[in-house]
């Protein structure tokens, strides 16, 4: 049985938020991780695993369901406080990230964790990977869709293109990426290291449907995805607009916290921000 989604807009806020916190105590905990990118990441995540996709936890390999791919894995951390909240495992594990022989790696492990799809890290894979996938329940005329979470430093990758150029080709319609575009990368912004820009019109231009929102606006976030849906020539990317470290005022939109773990008095702070 599907788990019930969520359609008001403020209770995937509320969850978004437990999902900021959960995130910042798991990384502190290990000591190690990347709150910048989770926390950028949130409201498309909490957007897609309680409401837009369908999804049976008490059956992780239900056939039909549909995929994700968490391609920029260093933001696993908000990935797996979705899959706990919806009882893909114990809590409690939420505690072991990044210790040894916990189900939570330091970067999305199939073989470990239930709910995940792909083994990912590595950047520039997810695409390609979320491509087969798509072109494997087309094949099988399987009902679910595959979404693809990329970071914006991600494309400076070739083979995210070389994945576009065939999810044109063969007009995937059941795939859609998006790009967690919080304009910061591990060595500097983006437009410093490789510019994107004009992002929407390089996708197009590979024939994707190219939608670009706000990734902090929950209606915006849930429309777009309504509106991939409903686009049967090809894929879609939706290019979500975040900031880096979104909720906690010392984080956002500051480079240093890519891959760096709050102490325990820069936590109780963040904490008061998110939990007032």
């Amino acid at each position: 049985m599907l788990r019930e989604k969520e359609h008001d807009i403020e209770k995937l806020h509320e969850i978004a938020r437990q999902l900021r916190i959960d995130s910042l105590r798991m990384i502190h905990r290990a000591g190690g991780g990347h709150p910048g990118g989770s926390l950028s990441a949130a409201d498309l995540v909490t957007a897609l695993y309680f409401h837009e996709m369908n999804l049976c936890p008490q059956e992780p390999d239900w056939p039909d369901r549909d995929r994700f791919i968490m391609s920029k894995g260093h933001g696993c951390p908000v990935l797996y406080a979705a899959l706990a909240r919806l009882g893909y495992f114990d809590r409690s594990h939420l505690e072991t990230l990044r210790k040894f022989g916990s189900i939570l790696q330091g970067h999305p492990d199939m073989r470990k964790t239930p709910g995940l799809d792909s083994t990912s890290g590595s950047l520039g894979q997810g695409l390609s990977v979320g491509l087969g996938m798509a072109l494997m329940g087309l094949r099988d005329q399987k009902p679910y869709r595959v979404f693809v979470m990329l970071g914006c430093g991600e494309l400076d990758e070739g083979q995210i293109w070389e994945a576009a150029m065939s999810g044109a080709k063969f007009r995937v319609a059941n795939l859609t990426a998006i790009v967690d575009y919080n304009r910061l990368q591990l060595d500097g912004t983006n437009d410093q290291v490789m510019p994107l820009e004009p992002l929407d019109d390089k996708w197009r231009s590979f024939g994707w449907n190219a939608l670009r929102i706000d990734g902090h606006d929950m209606r915006a976030i849930l429309d777009a995805l309504h509106r991939a849906a409903a686009h049967d020539q090809g894929p879609t990317v939706i290019i979500a607009k975040t900031i880096k470290g979104k909720g906690v005022s010392f984080m956002e939109d500051q480079l240093n916290w890519h891959g760096v773990a709050p102490s325990t008095e820069q936590l109780e702070i963040a904490l008061a921000e998110l939990d007032p």
